[in-house]
């Protein structure tokens, strides 16, 4: 079974940084792709970036382009999200969710993802 574990999260201010990490149990991580998402209270989960098999291929929401980083770490199985310049408005739950398909196709979209975990808060104050 595979599982995904989140880390990092935690109280920043505004303007600060904050790293993310997913750790992902079994085998065949480097054959997901993967992705974060994040949701606020009373908003639905929100797209924030994906990452191919590889690493090679990058998608980010609009919000977090330039500010946010996505990366990985094949031989450590985790994932990364370094996030730079924080508002108040990426206060939320982030998740991180894989796709065993590896098609890199539909990644904004959480119906894609096969496996998720259970999220860290994130929260930055003005």
């Amino acid at each position: 079974q595979v599982q995904l574990v989140e880390s990092g999260g935690g109280l920043v201010q505004a303007g600060g940084s904050l790293r993310l990490s997913c750790a992902v149990s079994g085998r065949t991580f480097s054959s997901y792709d993967m992705s974060w998402f994040r949701q606020a209270p009373g908003k639905e989960r929100e797209f924030v970036a994906a990452i191919s098999r590889n690493g090679v291929l990058k998608l980010y929401a609009d919000s977090v382009k330039g500010r946010f980083t996505m990366s990985r770490d094949n031989v450590k199985n985790t994932v990364y999200l370094q996030m730079n310049s924080v508002k108040p408005e990426d206060t939320a739950v982030y998740y991180c969710a894989a796709d065993r398909d590896g098609s890199w196709s539909g990644q904004r979209r959480s119906e894609s993802y096969d496996y998720w975990g259970q999220g860290t808060q994130v929260t930055v104050s003005s």
